[in-house]
């Protein structure tokens, strides 16, 4: 069966801006064109390929379609480059622009992963859709078809992707000095661990927890504040709200100027991080590849 490439490119904008109307923007066309050629698509395969919200999401039966979409949009952008022509679908100064889709954790991205995305973007005419999701999490999104690549936990690859391994992200969990003498005068017994406040990323953080265990063996409950802000991490340590655990690159300075203390001084948690990403041909994908790791080489704890 052919599929039809107009059908496809809507099928694809939906989900990717996430609402039929954003949709129609991005193709220069109508939200009724764009309705009716999903509508024709979902007929001629028989099953509902997007689920209507705010914002759209694939279903099951669309996830298989968006990832083969995604990767039919690199190959004919990667084909039509030689002639300054951009993907299917877009026009004027768009279309000299692909969009990745790539998901990655909040500390990366705070740290080291910008850089390798600045490199790709000098070598090659692409817009990148960042997903921030958490590093246990972000290979979901893989399987679903919503990104073309990850930084992630998993080492497995997800079905139909290359994994190689990138290094680890060092932690260190951190407080300010007030903090510290405020809730543990009598240093970091079990009680005060219980009742001091740390802060987590949201609900998928188990980075404190996995911290808290290895010290004590057991699992306790302190009140956390959360916090969805690799910098606001940094930032609650440093105004006494709660201790946590943060990337080494970041708070380093801070520990050497004596602005935050380290809970258990010289003990980290390293997190082994992986990139998954499709196997697939494209030319900018292979670039996207080798940047990543580079950058990591760079910047992750080998």
């Amino acid at each position: 069966m052919q599929l039809d490439s107009r059908q496809l490119a809507a099928f694809a904008a939906v989900l990717r801006e996430g609402s039929f109307e954003a949709a129609a923007r991005a193709l220069h066309v109508t939200p009724s064109a764009v309705s009716q050629r999903i509508k024709a698509l979902e007929e001629r395969l028989g099953r509902v390929l997007i689920r209507r919200g705010a914002p759209c999401v694939a279903t099951e039966a669309g996830e298989s379609l968006q990832r083969h979409a995604q990767q039919l949009a690199l190959l004919e952008a990667q084909a039509l480059a030689p002639f300054g022509l951009g993907t299917p679908g877009a026009r004027g100064a768009a279309a000299a622009s692909l969009p990745l889709a790539v998901a990655v954790n909040a500390d990366s991205l705070a740290t080291w992963f910008v850089p390798a995305l600045a490199a790709v973007q000098r070598s090659h005419p692409v817009s990148f859709e960042l997903q921030v999701e958490d590093q246990d999490h972000s290979h979901e999104l893989l399987r679903q078809g919503r990104v073309i690549a990850a930084v992630t936990a998993e080492p497995q690859p997800v079905q139909g992707c290359a994994v190689r391994r990138l290094g680890a992200m060092r932690y260190r969990a951190v407080a300010s000095p007030a903090f510290v003498a405020r809730w543990f005068p009598r240093g970091l017994e079990p009680a005060a661990l219980a009742a001091a406040p740390c802060a987590v990323f949201n609900e998928k953080d188990r980075l404190q927890e996995r911290f808290l265990r290895r010290l004590l063996r057991t699992s306790v409950a302190p009140p956390r504040h959360r916090v969805p802000s690799t910098h606001g991490f940094v930032h609650a340590a440093l105004q006494g709200l709660a201790w946590g655990m943060n990337p080494e690159a970041l708070v380093a300075p801070l520990l050497a100027s004596g602005d935050l203390v380290e809970l258990v001084p010289g003990q980290v948690l390293d997190v082994p991080l992986h990139w998954q990403h499709w196997r697939l041909e494209a030319e900018v994908l292979r670039a996207l590849n080798a940047a990543v790791e580079a950058a990591a080489r760079v910047a992750l704890v080998r």
